[in-house]
């Protein structure tokens, strides 16, 4: 089986800010056991900037993102020289990854980094994967690694992706208060925004309504996905040795599986580059049973300037968003046919990602 797991920071972070070495060294253990047992594992892992934060006292003032580039470029080498260090008693090499979202926005930048994670897995090595803040900017970020850790999941074809928290799962109440019980299974389709608060966690930039949403996503595409406790003890060997008596929230996965090429494009709405205005019998046929390709004969206006292979959005007539696609047009061959038929689809249907119908 291969796992793609996600380490939060509220995991690896003590209530003053540092870092939690001794739960750091429990997980690598569980890793460690996991890969003996034959399972693939690649680790998103949080931690950077809280662990460059312990490292160095600011005598002046810092702006968000110059806070975040300078614990990042500190707390990188720090984290990735413990796990090395760690994972090391076990004889088990691991290699660091460092990305960014932009990274992902073409499909060869995106088969590059599959192809890197390919051949370190191959090769026995257990890639940690975290988001470069060193050089990233604020619009061009992850939400935070929840996110980075489902197109990861996506990208490499991962059987499941555990999301490790500091809290049991997706409650039906207020964590905590009498009565509220942790939701064990979450069937395709079902509300859970009575459940949850939207509101960041302590130390990461990302929250439960963060982690429900990647979750539905990534689970839609055919993954299992697991929202568990990372400070419990043994959580990860627990959740694959007797998942029924292990608190966590688990994703019911869609039994078909979408192609690589679906998947990558699930992930590619923040990439468009263009907007394509459909009218009401195209999205009628789009939302029908069959797989079908988006027309010419169909579009009504095309919005922003993109090339042969980039990512376009797709409204429907009163402008409200469908999906994505990868155009077989650049903008300007598209516009001057728009209405015509006889000529090849503007979006192939493989090539092809529709939204969820509310």
């Amino acid at each position: 089986m291969r796992l793609v797991i996600k380490v939060g920071s509220n995991v690896l972070t003590r209530d003053n800010g540092k870092l939690d070495i001794t739960r750091m060294s429990a997980l690598v253990d569980q890793v460690a056991a996991l890969r003996a047992g034959g399972h693939e594992v690649i680790l998103v892992s949080s931690g950077a900037v809280a662990c460059g934060r312990s490292e160095l006292k600011v005598g002046h003032k810092l702006g968000s993102v110059e806070q975040r580039q300078l614990f990042s470029a500190l707390g990188q080498a720090k984290l990735i020289n413990l796990y090395y260090d760690l994972f090391r008693e076990y004889r088990i090499p691991v290699g660091q990854v460092l990305t960014m979202k932009e990274s992902f926005a073409t499909r060869r930048e995106y088969l590059n980094q599959r192809s890197c994670m390919t051949v370190m897995i191959a090769n026995g090595v257990i890639p940690i994967v975290n988001e470069n803040d060193t050089i990233s900017v604020t619009e061009l970020m992850f939400t935070d690694n929840d996110e980075l850790s489902g197109l990861i999941a996506a990208m490499m074809d991962a059987d499941a992706l555990v999301i490790l928290s500091n809290i049991d799962g997706i409650y039906d109440g207020e964590p905590g208060a009498p009565g509220a019980k942790v939701i064990r299974r979450v069937e395709p389709g079902r509300d859970l925004s009575t459940y949850i608060r939207q509101e960041k966690s302590g130390f990461g930039r990302g929250g439960m309504l963060t982690k429900c949403h990647i979750a539905r996503k990534v689970a839609e595409e055919g993954i299992r996905v697991i929202i568990a406790n990372g400070k419990r003890d043994n959580i990860l060997t627990d959740l694959l040795s007797h998942p029924e008596g292990t608190l966590h929230t688990e994703f019911t996965p869609n039994a078909e599986p979408a192609s690589n090429m679906k998947k990558w494009l699930a992930h590619s709405a923040s990439f468009a580059k263009g907007l394509v205005h459909i009218n009401d019998k195209a999205a009628k046929v789009l939302r029908g049973d069959r797989a079908v390709s988006l027309l010419l004969v169909g579009v009504t206006a095309i919005e922003g300037e993109f090339e042969e292979g980039d990512i376009v959005t797709i409204a429907d007539g009163e402008g409200r968003r469908m999906g994505v696609g990868r155009s077989a047009y650049g903008s300007n061959d598209a516009r001057r046919l728009i209405g015509k038929h006889d000529v090849k689809p503007l979006v192939h249907y493989d090539y092809l990602c529709l939204d969820p119908q509310e």
